[in-house]
């Protein structure tokens, strides 16, 4: 897609803003799952525009702009974010009859996406399934709010990405030597490609790290990102970041050292009959990830402190009204097979009434191996700006027997 002026500042705005929440988020993660930072920023860009006080600033912050151009802001990136290849994006509002929503703020938000609750749980139950379902084709069938009888609105996004490789990979078993996967049967998938710096390592803070880039036919890569051992899922995912901000040098394959060169990295000069190109085998595992996350667990993280006392309003901004948060969560799916990656992230905030062998040795080829044998990261971007659109850190491989390819 291609975006100019006004629009593409506000993109790139958005997708600063939104790496950045990624970065945060990652930091807290300590286990197997997988979140979207873009599938939250927008709707905490629009709460702070309508809200006040306290809860205004934590959003403001969270988000990572001034609360008075967040709305702006947001809704050209999700213009912007709905053209690219591969991806659909929307946002969702829907309000009670009893609730009077300020025109000025409902206008700044995507056209068509206000809609009424009805009054009546089980219709609308199923209305804002139906939605989820729709946006994500099937893979997340409930919107994730708990729909109170006391609410007064819901603000949802809903974002589906799939791309296919260039060059699917070939499927195996996998059975690693060591770590915590030892002696376990799993989807292997391995490839060989002549492109050494599909791969390369980068030094960060928190040790080095390695990083895969799997590149996909509309617009779309995943890096697999292998940290040293001690290293945290945070530390690992937030070092991702940082390399694709430029924050960390990488050393692309074709020029790390011999021996090994970085996590998982091992690079070799053997002999070959004739002149040869040189050979990067990459090897990892397959994935369906499944995750659940209450943001309200983390309300610091995400500025939702202040907004969800319930003692009193806190978006004049939106309505008349008192209103506060009494929920936030998010849905979200990833699977990456040999042919494929595709992920679906629907994400909603609930509000209610206040008060991510050796042959002849004459020539010498270069070989660098790349092992993704133990728990590692991996980060969905949109290649062109570099948005993280999905992230995620993988501890359960698809067992061998299980593999599918995901069309």
């Amino acid at each position: 897609m291609r975006v100019t002026g006004a629009t593409t500042r506000a993109f790139d705005e958005a997708v600063d803003a939104a790496n950045g929440l990624t970065a945060r988020w990652a930091e807290r993660t300590d286990r197997g799952t997988v979140f979207s930072a873009a599938g939250v920023w927008p709707l905490l860009a629009f709460l702070a525009d309508g809200a006040s006080g306290e809860a205004r600033a934590q959003l403001a912050e969270a988000v990572g702009l001034p609360a008075e151009r967040a709305a702006r802001v947001a809704r050209e990136s999700l213009v912007a974010l709905g053209g690219l290849r591969g991806v659909d994006a929307a946002l969702g509002l829907w309000t009670s009859r009893k609730l009077k929503v300020h025109q000025e703020w409902a206008c700044g938000l995507p056209p068509h996406a206000h809609r009424e609750l009805t009054g009546w749980r089980r219709s609308d139950r199923k209305a804002l399934d139906a939605w989820a379902a729709e946006l994500t084709g099937g893979r997340i069938p409930h919107l994730p709010v708990e729909l109170s009888r006391g609410a007064l609105m819901v603000l949802a996004s809903a974002l589906a990405l799939k791309t296919r490789w260039i060059r699917p990979f070939t499927t195996g078993l996998a059975s690693p030597g060591s770590g915590p996967w030892q002696g376990r049967k799993l989807a292997g998938l391995a490839r060989t490609t002549a492109l050494l710096d599909r791969v390369g390592v980068a030094d960060t803070p928190a040790g080095q790290v390695t990083d895969l880039r799997v590149v996909g036919t509309n617009g779309m890569d995943v890096h697999l990102l292998l940290g040293e051992e001690q290293m945290t899922a945070g530390q690992v995912l937030k070092a991702g970041v940082g390399i694709l901000a430029g924050r960390h040098r990488l050393v692309p394959g074709s020029r790390l050292p011999r021996g090994a060169a970085g996590p998982g990295v091992r690079v070799a000069e053997v002999p070959a009959f004739r002149p040869e190109r040189p050979k990067l085998y990459a090897s990892t595992v397959a994935f369906d990830i499944v995750a659940e996350h209450d943001l309200m667990a983390h309300a610091d993280l995400f500025g939702l402190g202040s907004a969800s006392d319930g003692s009193a309003g806190h978006f004049p901004g939106i309505s008349d009204s008192p209103l506060a948060i009494t929920s936030a969560k998010q849905s979200v799916m990833a699977a990456f097979t040999d042919r494929g990656f595709e992920a679906a992230v629907v994400t909603a905030v609930e509000m209610g009434e206040g008060s991510a062998p050796l042959p002849a040795k004459k020539y010498l080829k270069s070989e660098v191996y790349a092992t993704f044998d133990r728990p590692f990261g991996f980060l969905a971007v949109h290649r062109a700006t570099g948005l993280v659109l999905v992230a995620g850190w993988v501890t359960e491989p698809q067992p061998y027997l299980e593999v599918r390819g995901a069309w």
